[in-house]
Protein backbone atom coordinates (compact mmCIF):
# COMPACT_ATOMS: atom_id res chain seq x y z
CA UNK A 1 0.00 0.00 0.00
CA UNK A 2 1.12 3.24 -0.70
CA UNK A 3 1.14 6.57 1.95
CA UNK A 4 1.97 9.98 1.47
CA UNK A 5 4.01 12.00 4.40
CA UNK A 6 0.31 13.43 5.25
CA UNK A 7 -0.78 9.80 6.20
CA UNK A 8 0.64 10.02 10.02
CA UNK A 9 -1.10 13.38 10.64
CA UNK A 10 -4.31 11.61 9.48
CA UNK A 11 -3.85 8.70 10.98
CA UNK A 12 -2.29 10.21 14.58
CA UNK A 13 -4.12 13.37 14.71
CA UNK A 14 -7.46 12.38 13.11
CA UNK A 15 -6.75 14.80 10.44
CA UNK A 16 -9.12 14.24 7.48
CA UNK A 17 -9.02 17.28 6.00
CA UNK A 18 -8.18 17.24 1.97
CA UNK A 19 -5.07 19.67 2.80
CA UNK A 20 -3.95 18.38 6.48
CA UNK A 21 -1.26 21.43 6.12
CA UNK A 22 -3.99 23.49 6.98
CA UNK A 23 -5.22 22.45 9.97
CA UNK A 24 -4.47 23.79 13.24
CA UNK A 25 -1.82 21.58 14.87
CA UNK A 26 -0.15 23.07 18.18
CA UNK A 27 2.82 20.87 19.00
CA UNK A 28 4.57 21.35 22.54
CA UNK A 29 7.65 18.78 22.45
CA UNK A 30 10.23 20.63 22.24
CA UNK A 31 12.38 21.40 25.69
CA UNK A 32 12.05 24.89 24.51
CA UNK A 33 8.16 24.36 24.77
CA UNK A 34 7.70 25.86 20.89
CA UNK A 35 4.54 25.98 19.46
CA UNK A 36 4.19 24.64 15.65
CA UNK A 37 0.78 26.73 13.83
CA UNK A 38 -0.66 26.34 10.90
CA UNK A 39 -2.73 29.03 8.79
CA UNK A 40 -6.12 27.90 9.68
CA UNK A 41 -5.03 27.98 13.53
CA UNK A 42 -4.38 31.76 13.64
CA UNK A 43 -8.24 32.04 13.09
CA UNK A 44 -10.49 33.01 16.23
CA UNK A 45 -12.10 30.49 15.99
CA UNK A 46 -13.69 27.29 13.46
CA UNK A 47 -15.27 29.08 10.81
CA UNK A 48 -14.01 32.46 10.82
CA UNK A 49 -10.77 34.69 9.45
CA UNK A 50 -8.45 36.22 11.12
CA UNK A 51 -7.41 40.11 10.36
CA UNK A 52 -5.08 38.72 7.85
CA UNK A 53 -6.60 36.20 6.19
CA UNK A 54 -9.30 38.34 5.69
CA UNK A 55 -7.29 40.97 4.26
CA UNK A 56 -5.40 38.30 1.95
CA UNK A 57 -8.60 37.54 0.24
CA UNK A 58 -9.83 41.43 -0.05
CA UNK A 59 -6.55 42.16 -1.62
CA UNK A 60 -6.15 39.05 -3.35
CA UNK A 61 -2.82 38.11 -1.77
CA UNK A 62 -3.80 34.53 -2.55
CA UNK A 63 -3.94 33.02 -6.04
CA UNK A 64 -3.02 29.09 -6.17
CA UNK A 65 -2.50 29.06 -2.54
CA UNK A 66 0.87 26.84 -2.46
CA UNK A 67 2.35 30.00 -1.08
CA UNK A 68 -0.61 31.14 1.07
CA UNK A 69 0.11 29.13 4.18
CA UNK A 70 3.58 30.14 4.27
CA UNK A 71 2.70 34.12 3.48
CA UNK A 72 0.14 34.30 5.75
CA UNK A 73 2.22 32.91 8.70
CA UNK A 74 5.33 35.29 8.10
CA UNK A 75 2.90 38.04 7.63
CA UNK A 76 1.40 36.79 11.14
CA UNK A 77 5.10 37.03 12.76
CA UNK A 78 5.87 39.84 12.10
CA UNK A 79 2.53 41.75 13.13
CA UNK A 80 2.95 39.97 16.27
CA UNK A 81 6.23 41.69 16.74
CA UNK A 82 5.48 45.34 15.17
CA UNK A 83 1.93 46.97 14.59
CA UNK A 84 3.35 49.27 11.91
CA UNK A 85 5.90 47.25 9.77
CA UNK A 86 7.32 49.88 7.28
CA UNK A 87 7.55 48.02 3.43
CA UNK A 88 10.76 47.12 3.64
CA UNK A 89 9.88 45.13 6.66
CA UNK A 90 7.07 43.23 4.95
CA UNK A 91 9.47 42.74 2.23
CA UNK A 92 12.16 41.22 4.27
CA UNK A 93 9.35 39.17 6.15
CA UNK A 94 8.32 37.26 3.54
CA UNK A 95 11.78 36.96 2.14
CA UNK A 96 11.76 33.21 2.74
CA UNK A 97 8.62 32.15 0.65
CA UNK A 98 8.35 31.85 -2.87
CA UNK A 99 5.00 33.17 -4.67
CA UNK A 100 5.18 32.07 -8.61
CA UNK A 101 2.01 33.73 -9.37
CA UNK A 102 1.33 37.05 -7.51
CA UNK A 103 4.49 39.28 -7.94
CA UNK A 104 4.23 39.85 -3.77
CA UNK A 105 2.41 43.16 -4.60
CA UNK A 106 -0.90 41.72 -3.31
CA UNK A 107 0.84 39.83 -0.69
CA UNK A 108 2.33 43.29 0.91
CA UNK A 109 -0.83 45.22 -0.11
CA UNK A 110 -2.37 42.33 2.33
CA UNK A 111 -0.51 43.04 5.13
CA UNK A 112 -0.10 46.23 5.17
CA UNK A 113 -4.18 46.15 5.47
CA UNK A 114 -4.07 44.09 8.15
CA UNK A 115 -2.08 45.92 10.03
CA UNK A 116 -3.94 48.97 9.70
CA UNK A 117 -7.35 47.58 10.68
CA UNK A 118 -5.08 45.67 13.78
CA UNK A 119 -3.91 49.27 14.90
CA UNK A 120 -7.64 50.69 14.39
CA UNK A 121 -9.34 48.12 16.33
CA UNK A 122 -6.18 48.65 19.18
CA UNK A 123 -5.39 45.11 18.73
CA UNK A 124 -2.97 42.41 18.01
CA UNK A 125 -2.98 38.89 16.18
CA UNK A 126 -5.29 36.48 17.81
CA UNK A 127 -2.54 33.88 19.49
CA UNK A 128 -4.38 30.67 20.66
CA UNK A 129 -2.96 28.98 23.57
CA UNK A 130 -1.69 32.09 24.87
Amino acid sequence: MRTSCADPLRVGFDFTSAYPQQRHIEISDSPFGSVRRTAEGIAPSPGQLSVLQDAFCESHGLQCGFCTPGMILAGHALLTRTSSPTRSEIVEALSGNLCRCTGYVQIIEAIELAAQRLRQANTLPFQPGR
